[in-house]
């Protein structure tokens, strides 16, 4: 964290009551419901009384004003009465409170009101601590908006220019539409039908006239959707991207030079002399982790320890020190190593040469590409006619297939780490009901999902699997960004348009009917096209239309609310930009190098041997490359899975092999001075950044 916390005993009880993580959650709950009062406030998709959404809007300002005052207990004053979301969100409670009490006082005297604070209501999602990405995501919008001026301004130019070619090419033939409406004799019109056809929503259709009348005026088109849509919308996407990843290449290597840091200077404030060098001895270095990680296990901090001080010398050095916050992050599973009941109850026959055949056949990669092809041919069987008698007793077969495979596996296997909760795969088969053949199709269904494993244990689409994995978080980021602006333009579009529009069935013979409610919508498009339904009229309606703006299609017909595609189409190439970084550097990354620093020292009761082996599934781990690995007593370690948390702490590795770990590194301001085309010094102690 980039904050300067204060450090008293107090505050920092404090400090882990305002982390802990139900008071995260009674955060995200209130903010939520404070955004979903729109549903219930008038124009209300179900109504209630004022008195209830007024009481319940005061709760939530309440919640904030508490949160705001509890996070001022933990921060310096001066640092804390400095920092812009603080002052944002104070300000949004005061204009909530006065636009209430505002609006309540009018009510009373039947005189109609707007409630014009309901659009600062994001404000209390965006500037929270807890909301950092979105933040983010907001400041890489901003950064990323004066370079896509320029890039604006020469399309508007090749759009305002083709659109004087269509006047002159098609104005004087005295062309109609299919609706019988002039073609292209408007300027403006033909500037709005152009643009349109650059987001494709009304392709072919805006062509039509001038193809029938001659097949060479859809040269004009053809190149008009090259430049325009194909060249302009690239290279758009191209100055977001290259913009949005030269900022958050900033933000990343900040963060890796502040924990670089903080680390340093935890490092300095637990160091002791060790002759010629400074060290944390082994007590202190103990006590420290069970502080900063009190649900680690004995064991976990014994293996953390031993890869510390891999020379067992009783300290850990600075070097070893600082990558201490990199093998907390990384998520180890501890095993208790068990003995088959067969080799307990009969250790000769389950130890007999026949015996150990058959194990290490199944234990085998053969084994499992075998059952793979079954289940691959099963699918293939499931696809067909099921009412032929072949393919019904082929089922049969492989179900008895399936059951041979667990019969082995279970003889191989320890039976509880067999069934254990993570063996989903292996439980299917008991779920079987034999008289049902509607269970056995979905049995043999699931059954076939298994070969995803397949996929993820190659190489190449392993990495398109990690990007998809770690994007999962950035997509409730970018959830939220598109929340932010979903409900800005909602409560916009609900004060603007509220009542236009209106929506009747199609049996209904109330007057205006066929217009939407709406005489000045009469042989519109709007109206032709039956979408009355897509109004401003509540807030869950105002969602929908904001939806299918930005699917864009048909969007030239939905014409109210057209003004939040630009926005729209800002967050969406950034998104797909955040996309191609984490890729790219999926890609280019292998094992990072606190994983490869894992490396098994040698103990009698921790297997560090197997810590980077089978970094699959827990299946695969129990199916092995082949033969049969020794066992024995006591606890083994296991890396859960080599994939990143966050695409944060992947992309943190971008930067930290430029940071040298003898230097004390950048001042906290040097850090946070860092700009996307500063240089990053070979000896940050001696140069400036800022």
């Amino acid at each position: 964290r980039n904050i300067p916390f204060k450090t008293s005993p107090e505050a920092v009880r404090l400090y882990h009551l305002y982390n802990h993580w139900m008071m995260r959650i009674a955060t995200y709950f209130f903010i939520f419901l404070n955004l979903s009062l729109a549903l219930f406030e008038e124009p209300a998709v179900y109504p209630l009384p004022f008195l209830a959404t007024s009481v319940l809007e005061v709760l939530c300002l309440l919640v904030f004003l508490g949160r705001l005052t509890h996070f001022a207990k933990v921060t310096l004053h001066n640092v804390f009465w400095k920092d812009t979301k603080n002052i944002c969100i104070m300000v949004a409670i005061l204009l909530s409170l006065t636009d209430l009490a505002i609006y309540g006082v009018l009510r009373m005297y039947d005189v109609r009101s707007i409630r014009w604070s309901r659009i600062v209501r994001p404000i209390f999602l965006i500037n929270f601590a807890e909301s950092r990405q979105i933040r983010r995501a907001f400041r890489s919008i901003r950064n990323t908006l004066p370079e896509i001026t320029y890039v604006f301004l020469l399309f508007m130019f090749s759009l305002l220019m083709f659109s004087l070619m269509a006047l002159k090419l098609f104005g004087e033939r005295n062309l109609q539409t299919a609706e019988g409406l002039p073609y292209f004799r408007n300027y403006l019109e033909i500037v709005f039908d152009l643009y349109v056809l650059v987001t494709t929503a009304n392709s072919p259709d805006v062509m039509m006239p001038a193809f029938d009348f001659s097949s060479w005026y859809t040269l004009f088109f053809i190149a008009f959707v090259i430049i325009n849509t194909y060249i302009f919308m690239s290279l758009f996407l191209a100055v977001v991207y290259n913009n949005y990843k030269k900022h958050l290449k900033n933000e990343i290597r900040k963060l890796a030079y502040m924990k670089r840091r903080k680390m340093i200077e935890a490092f300095n404030l637990l160091k002791e002399e060790e002759g010629e060098q400074f060290v944390v001895r082994e007590a202190r270095w103990k006590q420290l982790v069970k502080l900063v990680a009190p649900d680690t296990s004995s064991s976990h901090r014994e293996l953390l320890l031993c890869i510390s001080d891999d020379e067992q010398k009783g300290f850990v050095d600075k070097k070893s020190f600082v990558q201490l916050a990199d093998l907390l992050n990384i998520q180890v599973v501890t095993l208790r190593v068990r003995r088959h009941p067969l080799a307990r109850w009969v250790p000769a026959l389950y130890g007999s040469a026949p015996s150990q055949l058959l194990r290490r056949v199944v234990r085998h990669r053969a084994f499992v590409w075998t059952y793979d092809a079954i289940i691959l041919i099963n699918a293939i069987f499931i696809a067909l006619d099921e009412e032929s008698p072949y393919i019904s007793y082929a089922e049969w077969v492989f179900l008895s297939l399936y059951i041979i495979e667990i019969l082995l596996k279970v003889y191989t296997y320890e039976p509880r780490e067999f069934f254990g909760k993570t063996q989903f795969w292996n439980c299917t088969v008991l779920t079987l009901k034999y008289n049902s053949q509607q269970i056995l199709d979905i049995v043999f269904i699931l059954r076939v999902l298994r070969l995803i494993r397949i996929v993820d244990s190659i190489q190449r689409f392993q990495v398109i699997m990690n990007t998809l994995i770690n994007i999962v978080p950035t997509m409730l980021t970018f959830g939220g960004l598109t929340l932010v602006v979903y409900c800005v333009f909602a409560i916009i579009g609900m004060e603007l348009f509220h009542g236009k529009i209106q929506y009747f069935p199609a049996n209904s013979n109330a007057p205006h009917a066929l217009e939407c409610g709406n005489p000045a919508l009469k042989d519109s498009l709007f109206a032709r096209g039956k979408y009355c339904k897509n109004n401003f009229n509540n807030f869950a309606s105002s969602f929908i239309v904001l939806m299918e703006l930005t699917v864009v299609n048909q969007w030239h017909d939905i014409l109210s609310g057209n003004a939040v595609s630009i926005l729209l189409i800002v967050s969406f190439s950034i998104f797909v930009s955040f996309i191609l970084e984490a890729f790219f550097v999926e890609y280019s990354l292998e094992k990072s190098e606190v994983e490869t620093a894992i490396e098994p020292p040698q103990m009698d009761e921790l297997q560090y041997e197997q810590l980077l082996d089978n970094m699959e599934s827990a299946e695969h781990e129990l199916e092995g490359e082949g033969g049969t690995k020794p066992q024995s007593k006591g606890l083994v370690f296991k890396i859960a899975s080599k994939r990143y948390r966050t695409v944060d702490a992947l992309l943190q590795r971008m930067f930290e092999a430029e940071i040298p770990l003898e230097d004390e590194g950048l001042s906290f301001e040097e850090i946070l001075n860092l700009s996307p085309t500063s240089a990053v010094p070979r000896s940050p102690s001696s140069e400036s950044t800022a």
